[in-house]
């Protein structure tokens, strides 16, 4: 019990800490240049935390798509194993213009999803250059197997080599 209200409070101040920056520094408004596509492999949550390898592509119209590798680290309730994940988020940023590594960086955000066989869930991200860029408030899944999560997530973007 101890540690679950550790967990809450932490995930608390946390969301309080990201929103409140996010918030505060309210970049110019943004315009939607593209759609990031990513693709894992099995993950297994561990009660409370997970890791997730992905492979990504952005594609932006008349663009040639960009590729990235991503992490993702939940912390927060995530039990269950899924075959394989697909998730896909509309990229907003101050600018259509996006160069080939605009898109790395560091995202915080709160995620919530549930796999039953075939799931859904989603997620709310921001970061990136200066935390300009917004990954689609929320995010579509799709995995295979059996799992619940909810908590507070990271993602790191690169560049795939």
């Amino acid at each position: 019990m101890r540690l679950l209200t550790i967990l809450a409070t932490t995930m608390t101040t946390a969301l309080v800490s990201l929103f409140g920056a996010t918030a505060a520094q309210q970049p110019s408004p943004r315009v939607q240049v593209g759609l990031l596509e990513c693709r894992g492999g099995a993950s297994i949550g561990f009660i409370i935390g997970s890791t997730n390898n992905l492979a990504c592509v952005l594609r932006v119209a008349g663009r040639p798509d960009g590729h990235y590798v991503a992490v993702i680290n939940r912390i927060g309730l995530d039990l269950g194993i899924t075959e394989n994940t697909r998730l896909a988020w509309n990229v907003f940023a101050p600018t259509t213009r996006l160069g080939p590594r605009d898109l790395s960086g560091n995202y915080a955000g709160v995620d919530g999803s549930a796999v039953l066989g075939i799931g859904i869930g989603g997620n709310v991200l921001v970061g990136g250059s200066r935390n300009s860029i917004a990954l689609q408030p929320i995010s579509v899944e799709d995995a295979v197997g059996l799992s619940v999560a909810a908590g507070l997530e990271s993602l790191t973007l690169r560049p795939a080599r």
